[in-house]
């Protein structure tokens, strides 16, 4: 990779003929390779499993429990920035995700899926707490909340077209999963390469503090942070669990509905960022919770196939409402925390996603309604939380721990 010295680094990012080499085009390349590789896992893996390992819903929880174990640990990241500068780790790690994903489909076995998901999921975790350190260094308050909506706009570009090919290699040309995901693994792997010798290295405004920080003013996001955690994990394994075993999806159908879902996220993330923006961060998650509530209680009675995927597809948008989160913690906090308090944050993030697919997935056996009402009053706990978002009383100028 280029070396650029701090004198050159700015002129070089601000210059016309150099647009290119602008850390909002870093982490756009950046978002690429993540969502090609793990849209590409996750959109065949509940058929991969069912199919060619006979899952239940107890190893799928078990699988994905073993996932979020790299994400809980996401604090060591600031361990590894004593070592390496946060954007070659951010390389690194998403090198290793790609490694991951291509290797899935050789191993079509319980212990060898475990193993593979566990790889993939140490450069997953890592590359995200980057990418949101890096992101909400780089951008400015002012523009965070539109160009964070941006990326996601680019991550939906990029997963949409990784559906497109999914479904083209199952429909039209019978391929196997262990080529799709070589297929998307290598090319993951091969763009990244790319990225670490084509770009330079950018500075940062605010040297990271390298050590964990764990602060008084930041206990309102931990604890947003801790219920989103518990949620996310119930849209991503339960949900599309119960398309593919009560429903009977297809990896075809399936992978149309994640092509909705990011044909949507693709025009509306950036018009959310920049209405969060007007808005206010309370309003955008008292939103954001009301609107779970209905959706996770719609789940756990849905009888409807067409019903459940439009419920599928609303819960996905949904997602975009999460930059209203960064951009909460980015106006309270002290700039040089920001690196370590992503890799704690991420780590709180993942307390319930390691103990709930499991948990739950032992649960759905019984009852899978019981799963959704669960993550309906988690839901409730979240927009009680919110309530309390004040980015004013709890910036760092009026507030000091």
């Amino acid at each position: 990779m280029e070396k650029v010295t701090a004198e050159k680094a700015i002129p070089l990012i601000a210059e016309q003929g150099n647009k290119w080499h602008s850390p909002f085009v870093f982490l756009a390349i950046a978002s690429i390779v993540m969502s090609v590789t793990f849209a590409g896992w996750m959109a065949m893996l509940n058929n991969f499993v069912i199919e060619q390992a006979a899952f239940t819903g107890a190893e799928i929880g078990m699988l994905q429990s073993l996932r979020e174990i790299p994400g809980f640990l996401a604090f060591t990241a600031i361990f590894v920035l004593l070592v390496f500068t946060e954007q070659v780790f951010a390389l690194i790690s998403l090198c290793l995700l790609s490694i991951g994903v291509a290797v899935t489909g050789l191993f079509p076995s319980i212990y060898g899926l475990y193993a593979t998901t566990v790889l993939m999921s140490i450069g997953f975790h890592y590359y995200e707490t980057l990418n949101t350190s890096l992101s909400l260094q780089w951008f400015k308050k002012d523009e965070a909340a539109e160009k964070l909506g941006q990326l996601m706009s680019i991550k939906s570009a990029a997963s949409l077209t990784c559906y497109a090919l999914i479904w083209l290699g199952f429909s039209v040309f019978a391929t196997s999963y262990q080529v799709m995901y070589l297929f998307f693994g290598l090319s993951g792997l091969l763009l990244t390469l790319w990225l670490a010798f084509s770009m330079p290295k950018f500075v940062m405004d605010h040297p990271q503090h390298k050590k964990i920080i764990l602060r008084k003013r930041y206990s309102l996001y931990y604890l947003l942070t801790f219920l989103a955690g518990a949620r996310r994990q119930i849209f991503v394994v339960f949900a599309g669990f119960l398309m593919v075993e009560k429903f009977g999806y297809s990896v075809q159908e399936i992978t149309v509905l994640y092509m909705i879902n990011h044909v949507i996220n693709f025009f509306l993330a950036p018009k959310i960022g920049l209405w969060i923006a007007k808005v206010g961060e309370r309003k955008a998650l008292t939103l954001e919770y009301l609107g779970l509530i209905t959706i996770f209680v719609g789940y756990a009675l849905v009888e409807s196939a067409n019903v459940a995927a439009v419920l599928y597809v609303v819960d996905h948008l949904f997602f975009a409402m999460a930059i209203a989160l960064k951009t909460y913690f980015q106006k309270i906090a002290d700039p040089k925390d920001i690196a370590s308090s992503a890799g704690v944050s991420f780590s709180i993030n993942h307390i319930a996603a390691v103990v709930i697919p499991a948990t739950f997935g032992l649960i759905w056996l019984y009852d899978h309604t019981l799963v959704f009402y669960a993550g309906a009053f988690i839901a409730l706990l979240s927009l009680a939380a919110s309530r309390f978002v004040n980015t004013d009383k709890y910036s760092p100028s009026n507030v000091s721990d």
